[in-house]
């Protein structure tokens, strides 16, 4: 009698390493993270104050995304 096994291995998306991924996934979630904190500490701010940055309240989510872009 004859028994056929079938093996299935999961392979990286597109070659890349599982300590690769990991390492983006961190990366992604540190920059997450310090948007998260750059939003709220602009929020905290009064209006008076981020117009002496040249801000208004408008502009908050796109200067926290400017500051964890990667350049």
């Amino acid at each position: 009698m004859a028994y056929a096994t079938n093996h299935t291995t999961l392979a990286p998306a597109s070659g890349r390493s599982l300590s690769t991924l990991f390492a983006d996934l961190v990366a992604r979630y540190e920059r997450h993270r310090k948007f998260r904190q750059t939003v709220l500490e602009l929020q905290s701010l009064s209006n008076r104050e981020l117009a002496d940055l040249g801000m208004n309240r408008s502009m908050i989510r796109r200067v926290a995304l400017e500051a964890v872009s990667e350049h």
